[in-house]
């Protein structure tokens, strides 16, 4: 799979929050989204805080004042993916809504895929 072709979308949402979050860290702190095995259903989204410059390999996903760094093993999982933030009555969380997945947990961070 071309790396150069994938594409995530990051909602104005999503940026918001993150800028929110990202005011209360040291100057040059950004997200980190990666995904790793583990969890109920194979696979899980970890969210990190990172102080770090991106790799030559990341995608960089800068909107509203956030920028969020996704590692290129990550991305194949990804592609197609949009990452929001909701605010409703079951509470606030991130949410990632991935078209690659075939089964996942009720919190929505454990997924499989095909």
């Amino acid at each position: 799979m071309e790396m150069s072709n994938i594409k995530v979308e990051l909602t104005r949402a999503a940026g918001q929050q993150i800028a929110r979050i990202l005011e209360r860290e040291p100057k040059g702190t950004v997200l980190r989204i990666a995904v790793s095995g583990g969890g109920c259903s194979g696979f899980q989204y970890e969210y990190d805080l990172v102080r770090e410059k991106p790799s030559r390999d990341d995608l960089v996903l800068q909107r509203d004042g956030a920028t969020v760094l996704i590692d290129n093993v990550s991305l194949q999982f990804l592609d197609g993916a949009k990452i929001d933030y909701v605010d409703d009555l079951v509470g606030q969380a991130f949410k990632i809504d991935n078209p690659n997945t075939v089964a996942s947990c009720g919190c929505g961070n454990s997924f499989d895929v095909a």
